[in-house]
């Protein structure tokens, strides 16, 4: 069972079988699919399923907070089912491979208060740009 399925089974939401295809879709480290690459994961497993089902599968789980959407670049949305850890992105300047990382450190810790502009700081979102190893051979 996948921690994205047990976390939804134990929030008690209703799991169809298109619902529990996309949640296993997404299951696994490093995950960060777009909402087309989901669609033609799931319709590996379940044929029938549909565009618009994935689609509104995949903001219900955001909406939930059990998926996170990340935006890294100018492409398509991804979606990140390690939504209960706090991460960064770590993301391939060529390929647009992401990986989670956890710096060590508090990034808000790094932004001094006269760079704040008067904002009251409650989170950071990082994304660190390089060329993975895959690329760079």
């Amino acid at each position: 069972m996948s921690d994205l399925l047990g976390r939804l089974r134990t929030r008690g939401w209703r799991l169809t079988a298109q619902r529990r295809v996309v949640a296993e879709v997404l299951d696994g480290d490093h995950v960060h699919l777009t909402a087309d690459e989901v669609h033609a994961r799931a319709v590996q497993k379940l044929p029938e399923i549909s565009r618009a089902t994935v689609y509104n599968t995949l903001g219900e789980l955001v909406k939930l907070g059990e998926v996170i959407e990340v935006s890294t670049d100018r492409r398509a949305k991804r979606y990140d089912p390690n939504a209960r850890r706090p991460h960064h992105h770590l993301l391939c300047a060529r390929c647009g491979a992401i990986r989670d990382v956890q710096p060590v450190g508090d990034p808000l810790a790094d932004l001094p208060e006269s760079e704040r502009f008067g904002f009251s700081v409650s989170e950071a979102e990082l994304t660190y740009r390089g060329i993975c190893p895959d690329c760079a051979s």
